[in-house]
């Protein structure tokens, strides 16, 4: 059985089973599109669409997913606690790492760039809760459009390098990392991630550079955690401390935040919720549209060519499949793969508009383990809006 087949099947009979409707089941459907671009831009930044200055909540909007490099000042901004420093000085900024280690260190930023390796890696940043405005009823959490996201040239030095050089003690099997953002009430925990050490491979790294230029400010600066094919979750920005341990320590952001129903299908019902659960971390396949837009006018007869981009968690893409008639049939779009397995393919799709009214474009992305972006209304519901994925639709008028 296909798995939308599985989805679809799974989720009519638990509305049977439970009596329910299929809205209280919980119903996805294509994200919100088209919000109103800020009048106003942050620092290092253009103006992007704004949920918040306080923490910054800053989305893309469709059209940066033309291109397969997201430009820094436009790629989206996500912070978990308000208390952002305003300063950072950097002659004096240092990482600490301790804990189950050899030799606790306290590196300087130029120690950083003078004394390792340099690695770049090209890599997509997605927040776990993108296109959240797909689920109803409303998931908790930033009802996202599909531009929580972005793909940029990470820069910096292997965290296994600086593991290596502090030296694990034998016992060592878990990574805690924090920032420097704190929140505004005390009660409210710190935004720290861990990590196993059995998941670290040579492309995790902690960057201080994004295509090429300091991170921006509202992207982490002066360093931030890359963990290319994982949500951003455990991307930490403003990195300031890795601490080594031999236990998991439970952390609300760990236990309570970003997890799923431990399901096939990761779902469950808005009065029925799955338990257990499990964190996010792998990326799903997707793709996006990132022309023409919502609502545009094309010419009848004219050259159209569709554009957009499509990634997973590092596995690859195989194709990106291009619709005009809901899915009844699909033709291949043609595709550009040159920044790694983690970071966007560019697809392309010419097209001809033979006939004036509504047109509907449709992109499925399939990668090389064979996974496809099932249709919207095929996914199944959870409470947090994780893990979207759904065939993204694009439509237009022709005159």
């Amino acid at each position: 059985m296909k798995r939308r087949e599985f989805l679809k099947t799974s989720m009519v009979a638990s509305a049977a089973i439970l009596g329910t409707t299929a809205l209280s089941a919980g119903e996805t459907h294509q994200p919100i599109d088209g919000r109103k671009v800020s009048d106003m831009a942050f620092p290092e930044k253009r103006p992007l669409i704004t949920y918040s200055d306080r923490p910054p909540l800053l989305e893309s909007p469709r059209s940066t997913f033309a291109r397969g490099i997201t430009e820094n000042d436009e790629f989206f901004v996500r912070w978990h606690l308000p208390d952002i420093p305003t300063h950072i000085d950097t002659d004096t900024y240092t990482i600490k790492i301790d804990g189950l280690v050899e030799e606790k260190l306290e590196i300087s930023l130029k120690e950083l760039k003078n004394d390792f390796e340099q690695v770049e890696v090209t890599a997509v940043l997605q927040c776990g809760g993108n296109s959240r405005s797909a689920f109803t009823p409303i998931a908790g959490g930033i009802q996202w459009g599909s531009g929580a996201m972005g793909c940029a040239k990470w820069k910096g030095v292997r965290l296994s390098d600086i593991l290596n050089r502090a030296g694990l003690k034998k016992d060592a099997h878990w990574i805690g990392f924090n920032g420097k953002d704190n929140a505004a009430y005390y009660e409210t925990p710190n935004f720290v991630r861990e990590l196993e050490i059995e998941e670290l491979n040579d492309h995790v790294i902690i960057a201080y550079e994004m295509n090429g230029e300091d991170l921006p400010y509202l992207n982490g600066f002066p360093l931030r955690l890359v963990i290319p094919g994982y949500y951003s979750d455990s991307w930490v920005k403003m990195l300031s401390n890795i601490t080594v341990t031999n236990k998991y320590k439970s952390l609300f952001f760990m236990d309570v935040a970003y997890r799923v129903p431990d399901n096939k299908c990761e779902c469950e019902t808005p009065k029925h919720k799955f338990k257990p659960t499990k964190p996010i971390t792998n990326m799903n396949v997707k793709s996006v549209i990132g022309y023409p837009e919502n609502g545009m006018k094309l010419y009848h007869n004219s050259h159209v060519v569709v554009r957009g981009v499509a990634f997973d968690d590092g596995h690859g893409i195989k194709e990106v499949l291009i619709s005009v008639d809901a899915g009844k049939t699909w033709e291949k779009a043609l595709l550009k793969q040159e920044n790694g397995r983690y970071a966007y393919t560019e697809f392309r799709y010419a097209y001809k508009p033979a006939k004036y009214g509504k047109l509907t474009f449709m992109a499925k992305a399939i990668n090389r383990l064979g996974d496809e972006q099932p249709f919207a209304k095929d996914i199944g519901w959870n409470h947090g809006g994780y893990k979207y994925n759904g065939i993204d639709e694009v439509t237009v008028e022709v005159v």
